[in-house]
């Protein structure tokens, strides 16, 4: 089947150097090329599981913040960054 790919000149000519340096014609690079793409496992790779090291607290102490709490410690963290910044490039 016979198609048309537009690709960019230095891709073009990249390909065409590569092809030539192995020994074969642009055809056949862009067919095993598209094979191997095609042939390849399309399932996403596996994820792997990390485990992370817990680190055990001195007290059983837990601090319960509400979303708007937590928007506020972020804002104020913001505002905290945005002023030494600010005096720092002065």
């Amino acid at each position: 089947m016979r198609t048309t790919v537009d690709l960019p000149d230095d891709l073009m000519r990249k390909a065409k150097c590569r092809s030539a340096q192995r020994g074969e014609t642009l055809k056949q690079m862009f067919v095993r090329l598209v094979e191997k793409e095609v042939g390849a496992d399309s399932s996403p790779a596996p994820r792997h599981r990390v485990s992370l090291p817990l680190v055990p607290a001195k007290d059983e102490a837990t601090i319960e913040l509400s979303n708007q709490q937590i928007a506020e410690l972020l804002d104020q963290d913001d505002a905290e960054h945005l002023t030494t910044d600010h005096l720092k490039a002065q």
